[in-house]
């Protein structure tokens, strides 16, 4: 029962290696698109910590997004 399922009447190795191919190219732009987000909030802290107090406060309560990013990337350092 295995055999004919893994086999698919002979079309398996087709049909497994393009769900393989498949979920290899998913997972480099799932690793590359992680990795360029996490560059983009690590540029976007130090842009942050270079503004003053009252201009960063300003930031952070008028984006919420702004927010997130800060408080995710500080969670990763």
């Amino acid at each position: 029962m295995i055999q004919n399922f893994i086999s698919m009447n002979g079309y398996g190795l087709f049909v497994w290696l393009s769900f393989a191919i498949t979920f290899l190219a998913c997972a480099t732009i799932y690793y590359k698109t992680y990795k360029t987000l996490k560059k983009y909030e690590k540029d976007f802290a130090k842009e942050l910590e270079q503004l003053s107090a009252s201009e960063r406060k300003l930031v952070l309560e008028k984006s919420k997004v702004a927010s997130q990013v800060l408080a995710s990337y500080n969670k990763s350092i």
